[in-house]
């Protein structure tokens, strides 16, 4: 005799629980063990309990406190004004002291060792760390690097969990993770997603990027906090989000683990990153620039200029190389180049593959300190300028003119640079005065700029400045 069938409610958590297993046993990063059997309750449902009691421990809240001078009436400090008005002597005003949160991951239990971001940090005079379990400890700052947003906390503390370092080179889009931080001060809280992209740039011109995009929601509070695959395994430090409406719209970023190792090493030596440098100008390797190339079009990115005595120059770089891998990794662009270089220590070898009239070409250099990776497309020190294609005017332009300079190739119509007056044919001799013979040397003097500038601009047989804020 038959038994009772099973209500539809039943039969339909058997079938998500079948199809839960099924994908979880075909996937390499669930770990499989004897007390974790593919993350199974004892209901059979799928749960990810088990992982979190392991992972959860080794992220912290972290509580800064800066204190800032308050700013009063300088006429309340004028003398006469006091006397005029017969009024007290003026009482010296007390700092204001502000609070901020955000999150962080112990990653050495015997060291101490928190990593966090640069801005959940920066500019603190009290740092305290938080655990799972409510115990707090002073932390010191034992470094922080604002291009990567990766600071390093210490704290003194005995029987404290850690997270393993996980290999973000190794993640692929579609790659399950769980991220773990303390949002809007509620305190520790785990979301999960997918990885949504990887490689992505462009949020900090003048940071050094490559960030994992994450659906799992990152919201204020987050930074800092840890972005777990389902092994157990840190691949990336939670760091920003792109939030059109103030909160989680499903677009997070975090900063890879193998970049955040990097940088928290050389901070545990150093204090701080010192960074080798190549000295180059670079742009990305488009289509239209590799048919008036003659390259088969790819990825890499393509050297402009080579700056006098670098480490490029020494090791025989030339302009219109194509950069295509460093130390066997593929660049997938200038600011992907930039961020390689950015990684490495003054004095490291590089081995790079180049792209050179169409053959292959190994090329290796050693890490300079000073010199410059920078690009045309990413580099906020040119953002003034945006909109106008230039390039260096030299002896033998058509267009020199009796002195060297930077020439406006082009300018796209409604950008900034067209707003500020810039035409093509112009000639750009110098910025605030401060002469300017190429493109390196104009970089450099708009990034020592702050304010408002000048531009010193030949356009045709007229000399006219232009002013830009």
């Amino acid at each position: 005799m038959p038994g009772p069938v099973p209500s539809p409610w039943i039969v339909l958590r058997r079938w998500l629980a079948a199809l839960c297993v099924t994908l979880l046993a075909a996937n390499p990063m669930v770990a499989q063990t004897p007390d974790r059997p593919l993350f199974l309750n004892d209901d059979g449902l799928p749960t990810l309990a088990p992982l979190l009691a392991e992972v959860t421990p080794a992220v912290v809240n972290i509580s800064v406190e800066t204190r800032q001078d308050v700013e009063s009436n300088p006429l309340f400090a004028d003398p006469f004004f006091r006397r005029y008005f017969d009024l007290p002597p003026m009482p010296q005003p007390s700092p204001r002291q502000q609070m901020s949160a955000g999150s962080g991951v112990i990653v050495d239990a015997e060291e101490g060792y928190v990593l966090t971001n640069h801005h959940v940090v920066a500019e603190g005079d009290r740092i305290v760390v938080t655990l799972k379990d409510r115990r707090r400890f002073e932390a010191e700052l034992v470094g922080s690097d604002p291009g990567t947003d990766i600071a390093l906390l210490q704290i003194e503390a005995e029987d404290i969990a850690e997270l393993e370092l996980g290999d973000s080179d190794r993640l692929e889009v579609g790659d399950y993770v769980l991220a773990i931080g303390n949002p809007f001060g509620l305190g520790q809280t785990v979301t999960s997603g997918i990885v949504s992209a990887l490689g992505r740039s462009g949020l900090n011109v003048d940071g050094y990027e490559d960030f994992i995009q994450t659906d799992a929601s990152i919201n204020p509070g987050n930074s800092g906090g840890a972005l777990v695959t389902l092994d157990g395994r840190l691949v990336g430090i939670n760091t920003a989000i792109i939030a059109p409406s103030g909160g989680n719209v499903g677009i997070g970023f975090a900063v890879p683990a193998n970049m955040a190792h990097a940088v928290m090493d050389q901070l545990v030596e150093f204090g701080e990153v010192r960074r080798g440098q190549l000295g180059v100008m670079i742009q990305d390797f488009t289509p239209d620039l590799a048919e008036a190339l003659g390259i088969e079009s790819g990825l890499g990115a393509v050297v402009t200029q080579v700056e006098p005595g670098s480490a490029a120059e020494e090791a025989g770089l030339e302009p219109g190389d194509l950069i295509v891998s460093v130390d066997g990794r593929p660049v997938a662009g200038s600011a992907d180049l930039r961020s390689q270089i950015g990684l490495k220590r003054i004095g490291s070898p590089v081995e790079l593959e180049v792209i050179r009239d169409g053959d292959a070409v190994t090329i290796e250099a050693k890490l300079r300190e000073g010199g410059l990776v920078a690009s045309l497309t990413d580099d906020r020190a040119m953002d003034r300028l945006s909109g106008a294609e230039l390039r260096d005017l030299e002896p033998g332009d058509p267009m020199f003119g009796g002195e060297p300079g930077v020439l406006v190739a082009r300018v796209d119509p409604g950008s900034r640079a067209a707003r500020s007056g810039l035409m093509a044919g112009d000639v750009i001799l110098a910025v605030n005065r401060a002469p300017v013979g190429s493109l390196v040397e104009l970089r450099r003097q708009l990034a020592g700029v702050e304010g408002a500038l000048a531009l010193t601009v030949q356009r045709g047989s007229a000399r006219i400045f232009l002013v830009m804020r």
